[in-house]
C-alpha cells in the first residue's frame, strides 16, 4: 500500500454488526487511516448535551474546524444518553453536512482510508471498494453488544439492548437524509454466523483482489 497514494474502503452497516471491529482490523492490516463516522455524530452529540448552545449548528461548526481524531477517540462516547442522542442529531442535515465536510478534507488529506459508518459509500461513491455488513437476526447482535457491554461493567439487559438496537435501526432506515441502505455496488456480509478472524479474511480476498485489478500488487 505504500506505493499507492489514494485508496478508499466504504464500510456500512447497522449497529452491532460488526462492521466497526471489521474496518478496525482492516485498516490496521493494510496500515491505512479509519475514519468512524458514528464516532463524530456521537461527540457532536456530546458537544451539544454539555454546552447546550442557542445554536448548535454555529458550535458545531467552530468544533469541527479544529477537531482532534486522537483525543476523540480516547472519550468514552458509548453512554446511553450520548447514543440515544446522536441518533438524533445524526437526522439533521445541516448536522450530518458539517460531518461530511469534514469527512471530505480528512479523506483529501489522509488519501487511503477505511470509512465506516451508515452511508460511507454514498457520500464516496468513488471508493475502490465497498461493504454492508449486517448480523441477522438481530437477537445475535444484540447478544453480543450485550456481552461487550458485561465486560465494560455496563448493567443492562440484553432484552433493553435489543430494544435500543431495534430502535436504532428503525431511526436510520427511516430518516429523510442519507437512510441506512445498502448500495448498490457493496459487497453484503451477514456476521451472524462468522467470527471476527472469517469476516476479516473474506474482506481482505475482496481488498486483494481489487488492489491487484488496479495497480498490480
Amino acid at each position: 500500500m505504500k506505493k499507492i497514494k489514494k485508496f478508499l474502503i466504504a464500510i456500512d452497516g447497522p449497529s452491532a454488526s460488526g462492521k466497526s471491529t471489521a474496518a478496525k482490523k482492516i485498516a490496521k492490516k493494510y496500515s491505512i487511516f479509519i475514519l468512524q463516522s458514528g464516532l463524530l455524530f456521537r461527540y457532536a452529540a456530546k458537544i451539544i448535551l454539555e454546552k447546550k448552545p442557542k445554536n448548535k449548528i454555529v458550535l458545531l461548526n467552530k468544533v469541527f474546524k479544529k477537531i482532534n481524531l486522537k483525543k476523540i477517540e480516547k472519550i468514552n462516547l458509548h453512554t446511553s444518553e450520548i447514543s440515544k442522542f446522536s441518533a438524533i442529531i445524526a437526522k439533521e442535515l445541516k448536522v450530518r453536512l458539517i460531518v461530511k465536510k469534514f469527512q471530505k478534507k480528512y479523506v483529501k488529506i489522509k488519501k487511503k482510508v477505511v470509512l465506516e459508518g451508515r452511508d460511507q459509500a454514498k457520500i464516496f461513491p468513488n471508493s475502490e471498494v465497498k461493504f454492508f455488513i449486517v448480523c441477522n437476526p438481530l437477537s445475535i447482535a444484540a447478544k453480543r453488544r450485550w456481552l461487550q457491554l458485561k465486560k465494560k461493567k455496563k448493567n443492562t439487559s440484553l432484552k433493553e439492548v435489543l430494544k435500543d438496537l431495534k430502535r436504532r435501526d428503525y431511526l436510520d432506515k427511516n430518516r429523510k437524509y442519507s437512510k441506512l441502505e445498502r448500495h448498490p455496488e457493496s459487497v453484503y456480509i451477514n456476521t451472524a454466523k462468522m467470527n471476527i478472524k472469517a469476516v476479516t479474511d473474506k474482506m481482505s480476498k475482496i481488498i486483494d483482489k481489487k488492489l491487484n485489478e488496479k495497480y498490480g500488487n
